[in-house]
């Protein structure tokens, strides 16, 4: 058997179950850098997946609580699809990937960890599947989470956030 020591997940562990939506509850603590959220519009977030698949794996999360694509309003997929784009743009511009994985799981049957409707953007770059998680069954992410947030936090904090259907607009 074969070892990987990754002390920092025994806090993930440790931590039990949290009653309520992890998604619902993120963006109200107003604990925006520890909670990992990038950016906030009226309707929709940007957070970072704290157990990312690569480095820059960010979600783009309605704020209301949606189970299903058909609950959301035209404005929630207006932004959801504003800040998709936004944010590949900026992973884009900050990281300088190769491509990009983007989806949602919808259901636990479907693979959804989190029954609040999000989607997943992965960025890849070339090389980036090598031997260990084929062989060792090990995914390395080359850098912390707090330096990924920084990087990408800035780039969010010059992102002037428009309405639809008003001119003009203001930094949120």
């Amino acid at each position: 058997m074969k070892y990987l020591w990754a002390p920092w997940r025994m806090d993930y562990i440790m931590e039990g179950k949290k009653k309520g939506c992890l998604f619902c509850k993120k963006p109200m603590e107003n604990q925006d850098q520890k909670n990992l959220i990038l950016f906030k519009s009226d309707h929709a977030f940007v957070i970072m997946n704290k157990y990312p698949y690569n480095n820059g794996h960010l979600m783009v999360v309605p704020k209301r609580h949606c189970i299903d694509l058909g609950q959301l309003d035209s404005e929630e997929i207006y932004e959801l699809s504003y800040l998709l784009k936004t944010s590949t743009q900026i992973i884009k511009a900050c990281l300088h990937p190769h491509g990009f994985n983007i989806g949602m799981n919808i259901g636990k049957v479907g693979g959804a960890g989190v029954e609040h409707i999000h989607f997943h953007i992965v960025p890849r770059w070339e090389g980036d599947i090598n031997f260990m998680p084929v062989l060792s069954e090990t995914k390395i992410i080359p850098e912390y989470l707090e330096k990924t947030y920084q990087r990408l936090h800035s780039a969010f904090k010059g992102l002037l956030w428009r309405k639809r259907g008003r001119k003009g607009g203001g930094k949120k």
